[in-house]
């Protein structure tokens, strides 16, 4: 149930900016909705999900002969289709890894990544835990992958008697391997295995908000749709203690848990495919409208004009 909440949450964002973009008379370059078709496939990140959505949503407003696809198999699972030819476009939560771009040089497959949006990964717990912010070094001890740590009071001794329950992405996420590599920076990439995991968020979200001295982390969007079943922990990274949120995660305080998210769209798609250009622009042209609709912090002006100049260049 939750999950089909999320992606209606986005549809409904979605059609309130299709009926404001209509007023305007706003939408994907030249207007020619009826002259465009053909089927475009997206895999990938589940926290990118909801803005791809939300852009297949909006587009067919304008295109309704294109025909999209989206799916969330975790960043790793995305790219793993992506470099095999099988999907147009790969939503993530990380930039490509070097044996992903490996196996996409050897299908042949040049593509161009595409910042379209900030998120600040947010770390929960139940509500009732009297737990109110971590330092960096406190993340490690909970998630790092020599962690032996079962109880909150092992992490701080000020911290209640109270057993940890886990809930953390799978390892095909790009959340997971943003916590592992960035945050935790644990030469292995990897983090605790004695957890409950999943690739769906909302699942993340039910185990942590029934579950006592439960712990985990996913996006801020999926925090901020349950803040009323989580409590959202501040983060100190050394200048004292920062709550996630959109201004946050822009300024640079929140650190280092504000991370970038992106779309890759394989070049040969979008030169040779009407339907994957019809989509991608106008997912770009639009992109602050769709951030905002899906729940997610729209990019600053500067990234923005970024991303713009990097889909002029596909081809160039």
């Amino acid at each position: 149930m939750l999950k089909y909440q999320k992606r209606t949450a986005a549809a409904v964002g979605a059609a309130t900016l299709a009926l404001s973009l209509a007023a305007c008379g706003g939408g994907a370059e030249g207007g020619e909705g009826g002259d465009v078709s053909g089927s475009v496939t997206v895999d990938g990140s589940s926290t990118v999900y909801p803005m791809s959505v939300a852009a297949q949503e909006l587009v067919n407003e304008e295109h309704p002969g294109v025909k999209v696809s989206v799916a969330e198999s975790g960043t790793g699972g995305g790219f793993e289709k992506f470099c095999a030819g099988e999907t147009d476009i790969s939503d993530a939560s990380r930039p490509i890894k070097d044996e992903e771009k490996t196996a996409c040089e050897g299908k042949s497959i040049d593509y161009t990544e595409l910042h379209v949006a900030t998120d600040a990964l947010t770390v929960a717990v139940h509500p009732d835990l009297a737990v109110d912010c971590l330092t960096v070094d406190q993340l490690v001890a909970l998630f790092g992958p020599k962690s032996k740590a079962s109880n909150w009071n092992q992490i701080d001794p000020s911290f209640p008697d109270q057993k940890i329950s886990f809930y953390i992405p799978g390892t095909d996420s790009g959340t997971y391997d943003y916590m592992a590599a960035d945050v935790v920076a644990d030469e292995s990439e990897t983090l605790r295995s004695d957890v409950e995991s999943s690739e769906d968020d909302n699942i993340l979200v039910q185990g942590i908000s029934g579950t006592e001295g439960a712990v985990g982390f996913f996006g801020y969007s999926y925090y901020e749709e349950n803040q009323d079943k989580l409590k959202a922990l501040e983060i100190d990274s050394g200048s004292g203690c920062v709550a996630p949120s959109a201004d946050t995660a822009r300024d640079g305080s929140y650190t280092p848990l504000a991370r970038p998210l992106f779309i890759y769209v394989k070049n040969s798609s979008y030169a040779d495919s009407k339907a994957t250009k019809a989509y991608v622009d106008f997912y770009i042209d639009n992109l602050p409208s769709i951030a905002k609709a899906a729940q997610f912090i729209p990019l600053s002006d500067e990234d923005y004009t970024s991303t713009k100049a990097a889909l002029a260049g596909i081809g160039g």
